[in-house]
């Protein structure tokens, strides 16, 4: 049996950090994002003897001839993770790939958990609803791994789309954000998502902020406070397609964001970021945690090609992208990885 799977990654435009259990638990948190027409891949065989696992991107492999000799060692975990959660019996075999550079905070990882949930539960001939295999998802970094962070990548993953989350403890509602055809063709002119060079690892700042937070540090509250208020003037500024309101949003996210601890901005992105708005950028912001990654640039069409030139002239990789409306994709057989 072969199936083929893909999920999209995602733009956050204001709240991330607001969906993490921490604060959502206590506060409740929302999240404002888009996701993109660049995909975590996922293609699973079943049968032989083996369990082989490939990430094509990273260039690292593992195979092993049982379940229990699947070692949580810092190679392919979240495979073998998926593995240990939804067991196929036989052998397996899952490659993988990714559309986004490493460590770009565009939520690759969370919508490879999403392609990888979703295969291995039509391997096992299982149906799940989108919202489950979010939840599932989730569950494999979080609950599996034990690696802390937010809801926010999977549900992007899992529904595509623009969707306002809210996120309230375990509980998510979301609310789709309706654009016509015009307006959505319009954001997309106004939208640059610039590679900084520098991969994203926000682990030890993900730590620091929490911890903080936990001790009742006034400036990381009153940030994740301000972040989730910005989150929600964000969705109403998409639904009125006024993108200077959204521009001015996404820059209060930032910052916002900053003030959660030093390292979420990093010298190769306040460099980007300083190039962009020289060349007549409205709003500048790192995608998901920050500390390296990606950055999301608004800009008026008339100087997105100035905005491109100068962030390319800074070291920066302009990412090409529409926007993705259909979450995440399963096919059975030989099915095309790029299109079903």
């Amino acid at each position: 049996m072969i199936v083929t799977t893909r999920a999209p990654v995602r733009i956050d435009f204001a709240g991330g950090w607001t969906d993490v259990v921490d604060f959502a638990s206590d506060e409740g948190g929302v999240v404002v994002s888009a996701a993109l027409n660049l995909y975590a891949h996922a293609e699973i065989r079943t049968g032989g003897e083996r369990i082989s696992l490939v990430a094509e991107d990273m260039l690292e492999r593992v195979s092993v001839a049982r379940p229990s000799d699947l070692a949580y060692d810092g190679k392919l975990d979240l495979h073998k993770a998926a593995i240990n959660m939804l067991p196929v019996a036989g052998g397996i075999e899952v490659l993988t790939r990714t559309d986004v550079p490493l460590g770009s905070g565009l939520g690759a990882s969370g919508a490879l958990d999403v392609a990888l949930v979703a295969g291995l539960v039509r391997c096992r001939d299982e149906e799940c609803d989108v919202v489950e295999l979010a939840e599932m998802g989730y569950e494999l970094e979080s609950r599996e791994l034990g690696l802390l962070g937010g809801r926010q990548d999977q549900y992007a993953a899992a529904f595509g789309g623009l969707y306002e989350y809210t996120f309230d403890g375990e509980s998510v509602s979301r609310k789709k954000l309706e654009l016509d055809n015009r307006a959505a063709t319009d954001l997309l002119a106004h939208l640059t998502v610039i590679y900084s060079g520098r991969s994203h690892f926000s682990s030890a700042t993900h730590e620091h902020v929490w911890n903080a937070y936990r001790a009742r540090d006034a400036t990381v509250s009153e940030a994740l406070h301000g972040m989730r208020a910005a989150a929600v003037s964000a969705a109403t500024a998409i639904e009125a397609a006024d993108w200077k309101s959204l521009a001015r949003v996404v820059d209060e996210n930032w910052s916002q964001q900053r003030r959660l601890h030093a390292t979420v901005s990093t010298e190769t992105t306040e460099i980007i970021e300083r190039q962009c708005r020289e060349a007549g950028a409205w709003a500048v912001k790192a995608t998901g945690a920050g500390a390296g990654g990606c950055l999301l640039v608004m800009a008026p069409p008339e100087n997105k090609e100035r905005v491109t030139k100068a962030a390319a002239a800074a070291g920066g990789e302009v990412l090409s992208f529409e926007f993705d409306w259909d979450g995440v994709q399963v096919w059975e057989g030989s099915a095309d990885v790029d299109g079903g």
